[in-house]
């Protein structure tokens, strides 16, 4: 099963293109699995320090 996508590609690949460059196939993969991390990081976070909300300080 393909895991969900938290990002909005075009957006992404429109940023990318942008700065003048093309958007590897793999690179939102790769992207999406590195903010899934940082989400994942937060939520520990902010778990480990007795919230429920997750707050801009825990990224």
């Amino acid at each position: 099963m393909a895991k969900e996508s938290l990002l909005v590609s075009s957006k992404v690949k429109n940023l990318i293109k942008s700065k003048g460059l093309m958007c590897a196939s793999e690179t939102m993969d790769a992207l999406n699995d590195c903010l899934e991390s940082c989400i994942n990081k937060a939520a520990e976070r902010a778990k480990a320090n007795g919230r429920k909300t997750v707050q801009a300080k825990d990224l």
